[in-house]
């Protein structure tokens, strides 16, 4: 061991007697410690709540979806379809339309988007299934639909009841060919609780082949939703189709484009929770300022007589450094040690719940990245080492004979 390391240490640790610059480097070390605990467990809740909503999102929504300009040729939907078959990390895709249309029953009616898939598997619809079955295949008598929880309780239905949707399209041909307006029944043939507001009060899915009929595509397609093995790489997949499809045809989105804004506020959010939590650590680091200033002070007849004996500036310098650090990793490793300890006591023992009917969770998410800690880590000793430069710059220039005469 170094004999700066070795002096520095004996300066933290080994005291005679608790004295008033010792006090200060403990509240030093503690205050570091809460400043980075706490900022662990905030970044943590953060990213819970982070991933909680992404899987809500794209549970319904696609990975990937790549729409098209109206009247698009059959060839430039199978150019589309071969592309999309030779991305190794694409799992699965289907054709799809969608459109507002008008659903009603009886006196009740609700405007909402009816969506017409082919691929039940893209679609995480099978798993929110709370009545009936998901089957979208049409029976002898009316074509099938699954709709959400809050959209059935408005419209005061269940399974196997039927529903009647008409499109402005079918508004439009009425009026046109003075014709009565093109309404279809659906059959209920499930309801789904996805517990996104959203989808569940405003979205119906049936067959492709129906909702193309009453929404006026004919044999045509809006576009292809696409699943990924993993939705990480929806970004550069969208970069390798962006090169490959002409963007006068195509545009693609990714399941980040979706709530772009959502997102956005989220990051901004815990680039907020960074910086003032950070603020807690930059205060305690000024107590390592204040400590090492006054340590220096006391400690200059020892610095008299490490120089007299031939230590170098430097070397001197370098034990006032070494002295802020090690109360810097003292602090940042057990502010770690406390925020993985609350973080590991939330996700096992929900220590801190919440009511489920409220908050559709039962405790608060936690979410632990490993470079959280590793920025959580830099910031900390960074702001140590700027603290300790002072310091132990001043140190080092401590005249020895008139440290030794004096003091």
């Amino acid at each position: 061991m170094k004999f700066e390391n070795f002096i520095a240490k004996r300066y933290v640790i080994s005291k005679n007697k608790l004295n008033f610059i010792s006090i200060i480097s403990i509240l030093s070390t503690l205050g570091i410690m809460i400043g980075v605990g706490a900022l662990i467990v905030v970044i943590s809740v953060f990213n819970g709540f982070s991933s909680l909503v992404t899987s809500y999102l794209v549970s319904f929504d696609p990975h990937l979806q790549i729409r098209m300009i109206e009247n698009t040729s059959n060839n430039n939907i199978l150019k589309l379809e071969d592309e999309l078959k030779k991305i190794k990390d694409v799992n699965g895709f289907s054709p799809f339309v969608s459109g507002k249309v008008l659903a009603y029953r009886n006196e009740l009616a609700q405007v909402i988007n009816l969506k017409g898939i082919k691929k039940s598997d893209i679609y995480d619809i099978k798993s929110k299934l709370i009545f009936g079955e998901y089957n979208l295949e049409r029976n002898n008598t009316y074509p099938k639909a699954i709709l959400g929880l809050p959209l059935a309780d408005r419209l005061q239905t269940i399974v196997g009841d039927t529903i009647s949707l008409i499109s402005p399209f079918g508004i439009e041909k009425s009026i046109t060919q003075f014709t009565l307006p093109n309404t279809q029944k659906f059959l209920v043939a499930g309801i789904y609780n996805s517990r996104n507001n959203k989808y569940d009060s405003e979205f119906i899915f049936t067959d492709l082949n129906t909702a193309q009929y009453l929404i006026g595509y004919k044999d045509k397609y809006e576009g292809f939703d696409i699943k990924l093995k993993d939705i990480s790489n929806a970004f550069s997949i969208k970069e390798i189709l962006q090169t490959k499809l002409d963007e006068n045809i195509y545009s693609i989105n990714t399941w980040y484009d979706f709530h772009k804004e959502l997102y956005t506020v989220m990051k901004i959010e815990k680039l907020v929770a960074y910086l003032i939590l950070s603020l807690i650590i930059a205060v305690a680091t000024f107590n390592i300022l204040g400590s090492l200033t006054m340590s220096v002070i006391q400690k200059k007849r020892d610095i008299g007589i490490l120089r007299s004996m031939g230590v170098t500036e430097n070397s001197i310098k370098r034990i006032f450094m070494y002295e802020g650090l090690l109360i810097g990793i003292l602090g940042t490793t057990a502010g770690l040690l406390l925020g993985y300890l609350v973080c590991y006591l939330q996700i096992h023992f929900k220590i801190y719940p919440l009511d489920p009917t409220q908050y559709k969770i039962d405790a608060l998410p936690i979410q632990l990245k490993f470079l959280d800690f590793i920025i959580i880590t830099f910031i900390s000793l960074s702001l140590s080492y700027f603290a300790s430069y002072f310091p132990a710059k001043r140190a080092a220039k401590v005249n020895p004979l008139k440290a030794i005469k004096w003091e």
